[in-house]
């Protein structure tokens, strides 16, 4: 019943805010919350709907496989995200952008525009509901799982999003998003406090802890960092280069993302907001790995056995009482807010696209309601797909689909502001869907030809050959 009440109350609060933020229900309001959002507010907000829940659950179990070396990725979405701010940015504010891949159309033509809004759409679409889908599994088995309480679950989940973002849209989600993304960190802060009760360390003894911990199955210790083995797929410089090009396309060419920088009142204040925000990612995911490290401690000196999948370390411990009693709030208020936070903007981007981009209407208001109605229907289906198949997806899974849904954005974008070379724009669709083809087949081969095991630079390797096919069309055109 506790839990039950917990998510009650949250939403509740989450409603008030949104109510409070006012900004009323006009297509400005929801597409672009006026162009009045202040800079700070939306830096914060971003931290949250990145991390998600499945961050909150999944980082601290990775350090038994890969120890801290997903800081290197972190490391590279800093740089990713100083493209963000001087490269794209620019871009979107110089054409006053409510869809971000408006960009395709002024440069190439309506089928690209199309066909760039057509993969944003399929990608959002599915890794929002996958992360969504793991943070309702979280909550159904501390709410008393039965056959029919998960579905009923996802229903509420996506009523109560649909009831606080329905009139203002992206207006009220920069306030929210400030707000969960709060209430995650307190989360976060409160089980690793926990988890040093139960250690009885301070500070000092969980850095010592942290700093010293035993190696694992790979040969290096938790708290390794840095990765310089070259065959390894935690090597330094692919997970470097992966984590900056992931950064661009899931950051810089993701209207969910650049939909609240768009809110911001000048190019600079954008600018400043996606920098602050960058800065901010390895710090909290350093959190979650440090988190990790001493559950893994706590369960190795407590006799516990830990679980097979890294995923079910946190759920397992805070379900069965082991960080205390009272930690179930902190956890369900943490995984609440990360997953209202992730999936609201979803569902307001994934209604701006279509409207937007699909069907050309950024002003008819009982249109824009019909739609955000659809994509809310949409989640359901997904996530009960998810379910059907006993579906598991974690954040490896989730920067995987994005190597093949977001490749063909990266080579449009690059190909687009780096060249000035005109295309066929009607035979974009066929390049597009070719390059993540490819991609798949190099992926299947790879190993048993040249024991080489492609990681996330496949998102590069997509972008490099739909970057080649437009070559290949401007060519023809010659």
């Amino acid at each position: 019943m506790l839990p039950i009440l917990i998510v009650i109350a949250y939403f509740a609060f989450l409603y008030a805010v949104s109510r409070w933020s006012g900004g009323g229900a006009s297509n400005d309001t929801f597409f672009r919350a006026g162009r009045r959002a202040p800079w700070p507010m939306v830096a914060f907000g971003m931290i949250g709907a990145s991390i998600s829940g499945v961050s909150l659950i999944s980082v601290p179990g990775w350090v038994a496989s890969t120890g801290m070396s997903y800081l290197q990725m972190c490391a590279g979405f800093f740089v990713g995200y100083l493209v963000v701010a001087f490269v794209l940015l620019p871009v979107y504010y110089k054409l006053r952008l409510t869809s971000i891949y408006g960009y395709l159309a002024e440069r190439f033509g309506t089928r690209t525009h199309k066909t760039g809004a057509s993969f944003f759409i399929l990608s959002k679409l599915t890794g929002a509901a996958a992360r969504l889908y793991l943070a309702c599994i979280v909550l159904d088995a501390f709410l008393g799982h039965t056959a029919w309480s998960f579905p009923v679950l996802v229903v509420a989940v996506l009523v109560m999003i649909w009831l606080y973002t329905r009139r203002s849209g992206i207006g009220a989600i920069v306030r929210t998003d400030a707000l969960q993304t709060a209430c995650m960190l307190i989360a976060a802060a409160g089980i690793c406090w926990a988890a040093c009760s139960q250690l009885n360390f301070s500070i000092a003894d969980a850095w010592r802890t942290i700093v010293h911990s035993p190696a694992n199955e790979n040969g290096f210790s938790m708290s390794t960092v840095f990765v310089w083995d070259a065959a390894s797929k935690q090597y330094f410089w692919r997970q470097f280069l992966s984590g900056m090009f992931i950064t661009i396309v899931m950051t810089g060419l993701d209207q969910d993302m650049m939909q609240k920088n768009l809110t911001c009142s000048t190019l600079r204040d954008a600018q400043k907001d996606m920098c602050c925000y960058g800065l901010a990612f390895l710090p909290v995911n350093a959190l979650f790995l440090g988190l990790g490290v001493l559950l893994y401690h706590y369960c190795a000196v407590s006799g516990i056995a830990a679980p097979e999948r890294g995923d079910d370390l946190l759920p397992m411990l805070v379900s069965g009482g082991y960080l205390g009693a009272w930690v179930v709030v902190p956890f369900i208020i943490g995984i609440a807010s990360a997953a209202f936070s992730s999936a609201d903007s979803a569902i307001t981007s994934l209604t701006t696209s279509t409207c937007v981009d699909l069907f050309g209407s950024d002003d008819d208001v009982a249109f824009r309601r019909r739609v955000h109605i659809m994509v809310v229907a949409a989640f359901f289906l997904c996530i009960m797909a998810f379910r059907a198949i006993n579906s598991s997806n974690a954040i490896d899974a989730i920067y995987t689909m994005a190597g093949y849904t977001y490749g063909p954005l990266l080579g449009l974008f690059c190909f687009g502001i780096y060249t000035r070379k005109k295309i066929h724009d009607r035979w974009v669709p066929a390049v597009a869907i070719a390059a993540p083809v490819m991609c798949a087949l190099l992926d299947y081969a790879a190993p048993r030809l040249w024991d080489y095991h492609f990681g996330y630079e496949l998102l590069m390797l997509n972008g490099a050959l739909t970057a080649a096919g437009l070559w290949l069309l401007r060519r023809r055109a010659d």
